[in-house]
């Protein structure tokens, strides 16, 4: 018999046929109408059974699954020690909602929730296992917006030099020493530093940010060290500052560079003596807070002009991690925009695949003066205009757009087509049709396209080929 038949019938494996019970078709017709994914496994381990939810959840198809063992499918961090079907079939205990993470068919890794129970025929003979999963994305989107935290995978990069950067974070975290974070504006700087904090043991305590260029001098003092009751005309009572409300954990002063001057020398004291002074009071307050500073600023010129005051830069400047511009990690551009639209399709519950080469060329032309959160915001621009499934030029921002593209010189859209399209194979291990999914085209077109390319591709000996 052929296999696909074999597969077939076994999807459903003793599905109810008839009197009160639900038939083959019915029961399938039951299961392609669940949101949740849901699948069964035999006795062995091997899946037996996998809906629709889960096809789109994984970007597995069911032919694809069924017949192979669930780890290899779902690749979560309990398949091997802890997988849960396996202990409600061995101790006939049901598991219900618990978080884990799975990895779908382009490696990214999936927050869901999981229940299970047995799988037992008519006779009431236990014949395997069932798992429902629900996919949490959007609810892990949803937090992250309410709390407003990050972690350390939020930060998204390929490039050596952040590689670099992301390497020295836990040892930098596991001090309690201030951190000075360089770099152009919109390349990060905040997002390393709530890094830096999640890393740390003052997790738990509070992250406060700080825009020093964004309070005016005249009211920064009060904003960072508070007031006691009539410290000033209107101060009916007593109001804790930034320092107090960061207490136990780490406080992020951004564009440091912009602090005024007699502001310097009050920050320079509470690192030294780790108290502070609210105005009007008349008695040092003792300060738990880590010092996070981040600039885009040159220090070191700031100085030379006595506008920082050097002894508050040796001060804060004891790691120090500078953050590339992103026109010198163009490899990564790609990254962030499936991580840009993956986020947005989670909080506006959308299903946009990618861009097309044309508009993925007019960003790669670009220099990002603005860097990740130029990037950013175009692509929530380009978003929220297109109607799916692709992001085209017409919907990114005008002022990205040039008046025209060079035909032939080095950077044509061929020769960024070509580059795009092997980055995405080398991101999926040169796995053709999965690479076709997150290009969002037609596997006959990806392979059209590898031929007018010329791109080479390995086949199983190692060997290359334009073709499959």
């Amino acid at each position: 018999m052929p296999r696909k038949k074999q597969i077939r019938t076994e999807t459903y494996p003793e599905a109810p046929d008839s009197g009160d019970g639900l038939s083959p078709e019915r029961f399938e017709a039951v299961l392609r109408s669940i949101s949740d994914g849901v699948f069964t496994i035999d006795l062995n381990g091997t899946i037996t059974c996998f809906n629709r939810a889960a096809e789109e959840i994984t970007g597995v198809s069911r032919e694809q699954a069924i017949g192979r063992t669930c780890r290899t499918i779902f690749r979560s961090d309990i398949c091997e020690e802890a997988c849960a079907l396996r202990y409600t079939i061995e101790h006939n205990e049901p598991v219900v909602d618990l978080m884990v993470h799975i990895r779908d068919a382009n490696d990214v890794e999936i927050p869901v929730s999981i229940s299970t129970a047995l799988f037992r025929d008519r006779s009431g003979k236990v014949v395997g296992g069932v798992e429902t999963f629900r996919d949490l994305r959007q609810v892990e989107v949803l937090r992250k917006k309410v709390e407003k935290s990050y972690t350390f995978r939020d930060i998204v990069s390929k490039s050596e030099a952040m590689k670099r950067v992301l390497e020295t974070l836990p040892t930098i975290a596991a001090s309690n020493s201030t951190v000075l974070i360089t770099g152009e504006s919109g390349t990060g700087k905040e997002l390393v530093a709530r890094a830096i904090h999640d890393l740390s043991e003052r997790s738990s305590g509070p992250f406060v940010p700080v825009n020093s260029a964004g309070i005016p001098d005249t009211l920064m003092e009060a904003e960072l060290f508070g007031y006691e009751a009539g410290a000033f005309t209107g101060a009916v009572k007593a109001k804790p500052g930034r320092f107090a409300r960061a207490e136990g954990g780490t406080l992020f002063l951004d564009e440091i560079g912009e602090l005024p001057m007699h502001l310097q020398a009050k920050l320079l004291r509470v690192l030294q003596e780790h108290a502070y002074e609210p105005l009007g009071g008349i008695r040092p307050v003792k300060s738990d807070v880590r010092i996070v500073a981040a600039t885009n600023r040159d220090l070191d010129e700031r100085i030379t002009h006595d506008a920082f005051r050097r002894d508050l830069y040796y001060r804060i400047n004891i790691f120090q991690i500078e953050l590339p511009p992103l026109r010198s990690r163009m490899g990564d551009i790609s990254l962030l925009i499936n991580h840009f639209i993956q986020r947005l399709n989670a909080e506006q519950n959308k299903r946009i695949v990618g861009l097309s080469t044309r508009a993925l060329s007019i960003l790669m032309h670009y220099d990002w003066p603005g860097n990740v959160r130029e990037l950013q915001n175009a692509i929530e621009h380009a978003f929220i205009l297109s109607p799916g499934p692709l992001i085209d030029a017409g919907h990114l921002p005008k002022a990205l757009i040039p008046t025209r593209i060079p035909e032939n010189t080095p950077g044509t859209l061929d020769d960024l087509e070509r580059s795009f399209i092997l980055s995405v194979l080398e991101q999926n291990n040169y796995n053709r049709e999965a690479t076709a999914r997150q290009l969002g085209i037609h596997k006959t077109t990806f392979f059209r396209k590898v031929r007018k390319l010329g791109i080479q591709l390995p086949d199983k000996d190692g060997r290359h080929s334009s073709e499959k």
